[in-house]
């Protein structure tokens, strides 16, 4: 009985307590860690950082405003686990969504938040600052937006003249949204989807990427075109989008070893 006592009693006095200190988990995210850990993953060779930049905007009646926001989220963590030296920021939400007095494009529609180019230039810029001080070598621009693509190459290329003297490099992966859109797109014609259902903007591709990336994006019950929406995408399903899925990682992974090679 005695033995016993002393077992149990050593057990509670070995056992963590609520405030143990807890071992970082498994992650890419830059935001999921301290910053002690994040200078450690960089000194182990972490050295490529992905910036995902998505856009809140209207998605018609069945799929969220976030949508572009979680998309390039998942599928950059999804690139940085294939690389192994890559990381991932957090996402930038806010990007041209055209004008608002008058309202065009998206900015026509409740939800959808817009800022000029030049404020959006800014903010890569200034992102690709953060991290080059922080020890990254390679600062990669992953844009799941067509809107925004050249504003991508600008920033990218204006830095990289002015760190032509260090080993740092901005690179912008255009790659990436070629995928999504026209690659995807032209995989989806021979499997038989007509043009106009696969769409450009809501339809049969971009609502498939979404049922694969996070289904609780979409609303199933309301897969029909409507306004704000070009294409159908009554017939989506999270089989075709991780079909497209599948091409956008692989076409991003190559493309950033590529880049990373010529630096």
């Amino acid at each position: 009985m005695l033995i016993t006592r002393l077992l149990l009693v050593a057990l509670i006095l070995l056992a963590p307590g609520p405030y143990a200190r807890a071992q970082p988990s498994d992650t890419v995210r830059l935001d999921e860690l301290t910053w002690t850990e994040l200078r450690d993953l960089i000194r182990a060779g972490k050295t490529t950082i992905i910036v995902p930049i998505g856009g809140t905007e209207q998605n018609g009646p069945h799929m969220t405003l976030g949508k572009h926001n979680r998309r390039v989220q998942v599928l950059s963590e999804k690139i940085a686990r294939a690389l192994g030296d890559a990381l991932v920021a957090p996402v930038i939400a806010y990007v041209p969504e055209g004008g608002v007095s008058p309202p065009t494009a998206h900015m026509r529609f409740p939800g959808t938040i817009t800022v000029p180019e030049e404020t959006f230039q800014k903010e890569l810029e200034y992102a690709a600052r953060s991290f080059r001080l922080a020890g990254f070598h390679d600062i990669v621009l992953l844009g799941d937006h067509g809107g925004y693509q050249q504003d991508e190459k600008t920033v990218a290329d204006r830095l990289d003249r002015e760190w032509a003297a260090s080993p740092v490099r901005v690179h912008a992966i255009v790659e990436y949204y070629r995928a999504g859109e026209s690659e995807f797109a032209q995989l989806l014609k021979g499997k038989g989807y007509q043009e106009e259902a696969i769409g450009s903007h809501a339809g049969l591709a971009d609502t498939s990427l979404m049922l694969a990336t996070d289904p609780s994006l979409v609303r199933t019950n309301r897969l029909q075109p409507g306004e704000g929406v070009h294409g159908d995408p009554s017939l989506s399903n999270p089989q075709l989008g991780q079909l497209g899925v599948d091409l956008i990682v692989t076409r991003t992974v190559e493309a950033i070893r590529k880049a990373v090679a010529r630096r």
